[in-house]
């Protein structure tokens, strides 16, 4: 068993993320992990990352607060404990547009 306390969660730099602290909760240099890896992102009021797409289908769920999830063709805003899949190659952006920081935690293949 390979423990992550919140309290001993890594930082780590995502590119095009802005207003964002992420952190990393299971997998890459956290723990082992053989196919997904487990990430924390807080997005203070305004945070976002660009509309950019991934090789890899992403899992979103928010853990505190509400947060929009855009694509090329719609938007959609989620709040606690709703989740959203993308497809491998469906370009996303998240973006917090309360006034309150928002959380959420992103699943992805290794």
């Amino acid at each position: 068993m390979q423990v992550t306390r919140y309290a001993d969660a890594r930082p780590y730099e995502a590119p095009e993320h802005y207003d964002m602290r992420c952190l990393r909760l299971q997998g890459k240099e956290a723990t082992e992990t053989d196919r997904i890896w487990i990430g924390l992102s807080h997005l203070l009021p305004g945070g976002r990352t660009s509309l950019k797409d991934a090789a890899v289908e992403k899992i979103y769920i928010v853990v505190g607060g509400e947060v929009t999830v855009e694509t090329p063709t719609e938007s959609v805003t989620l709040g606690f404990l709703d989740s959203c899949r993308l497809a491998p190659g469906e370009a996303r952006a998240l973006v917090n547009r309360t006034n309150a920081p928002a959380s959420i935690l992103l699943a992805m293949p290794t």
